[in-house]
């Protein structure tokens, strides 16, 4: 890499190109060749940091197309597709997704998918693969794989390394096993188990820089502070629904309203009842906005279609009147979703 921008030390020219937005990037590499091997650098992404320059995207799987991830940038609004997960798995489900050091991480998860002509189950319910999609270099790669195949599991990020605990093996039995994953060194290492199993799916998010594992159809959350001490379990009668994360507070949809969960106590926010007939939706946060993306509008009485969606609602949790309104669709991704999480790159 030498000589970026006539008349400026390399060093000035990286920091000018970090305002440019990501989006733009592929455009980027076209000038030159030393222009490609600087938008393409590790050093790139440290001098985004640096400047202030970096950008908040959202990651989204749906149901289809099979195994493609979609980048949202709520600036220009507007979708970047991804090169297809390369998975064995077809139609991979039921996993982990989360972003750390500025990759998006895809944990574990299997597929329920049926060959119609076999009949046969296509690939397993629960595996312990993990891939990393780096969008510097626009490129997969496989990672250190779980030392326990799962699906349907907690998964989290805490001071920089992935957490996970809980969900099915392979064999669709619930565990009670965690661990943990650096990715500086691409290893995982095994944290004390949960106290509790539970035979349905659970999740997880960080509040207050702690894991929250919640299970479906359980009012106790079981807590870890850090790695050393395991985990607690405390009774917070948590609202069951779509959860996300806004600026530090866990809001939750539930009977069609979207509430600000706090321990024991919830508060109205704003009204969420055109969201009732779809399922198989994505709720998460983005800045100050709730997304609610993707999903299907099941059957009724009158009509037995089942319609995939690709529609994207926001709600803007700061203003003094939230509303919903819509962005634009995801371009090539519909139906239920799959993975969700956000990318600072």
């Amino acid at each position: 890499m030498s000589g970026l921008i006539e008349g400026l030390p390399d060093a000035v020219a990286l920091r000018c190109l970090a305002w440019v937005p990501f989006y733009l990037h592929p455009r980027l590499e076209l000038v030159s060749r030393s222009w490609r091997d600087a938008i393409r650098g590790p050093e790139l992404f440290k001098a985004r940091q640096e400047v202030g320059s970096s950008e908040d995207l959202l990651c989204v799987c749906a149901f289809d197309p099979e195994n493609l991830w979609q980048l949202y940038d709520p600036r220009k609004d507007l979708w970047i597709s991804l090169p297809v997960l390369p998975s064995r798995i077809r139609h991979l489900a039921h996993f982990g997704a989360v972003s750390t050091a500025g990759k998006l991480f895809v944990l574990g998860g299997g597929s329920d998918a049926v060959d119609p002509l076999t009949g046969d189950q296509d690939g397993s319910f629960a595996t312990n693969e993990v891939w990393s999609y780096d969008p510097i270099i626009r490129q997969w790669a496989p990672r250190a794989p779980m030392l326990v195949p799962r699906a349907m599991f907690a998964c989290c990020v805490l001071d920089g390394k992935i957490v996970v605990a809980g969900g099915f093996t392979s064999c669709r039995k619930s565990i009670s096993q965690a661990e943990i994953y650096d990715p500086e060194k691409d290893a995982w290492v095994s944290i004390p188990d949960l106290h509790r199993t539970h035979n349905s799916a659970c999740s997880g998010v960080v509040l207050d820089g702690k894991v929250h594992v919640l299970h479906k159809g359980l009012t106790t959350v079981q807590i870890l502070d850090k790695v050393g001490p395991g985990w607690r379990v405390e009774d917070y009668g948590w609202l069951q629904g779509p959860m996300a994360i806004v600026q530090g507070a866990l809001y939750v949809m539930s009977h069609g309203i979207i509430f600000k969960q706090e321990r024991e106590v919830k508060k109205m926010v704003v009204s969420a009842s055109e969201f009732r007939r779809r399922i198989g939706f994505a709720m998460t946060g983005l800045r100050d906005e709730i997304y609610v993306i993707g999903g299907v509008i099941g059957p009724d009485r009158w009509n037995w279609d089942i319609k995939p969606l690709s529609d994207v609602d926001v709600l803007t949790i700061g203003s003094e009147r939230p509303a919903w309104r819509q962005v634009s669709p995801m371009s090539q991704c519909r139906g239920t979703i799959f993975g969700c999480t956000q990318l600072r790159i």
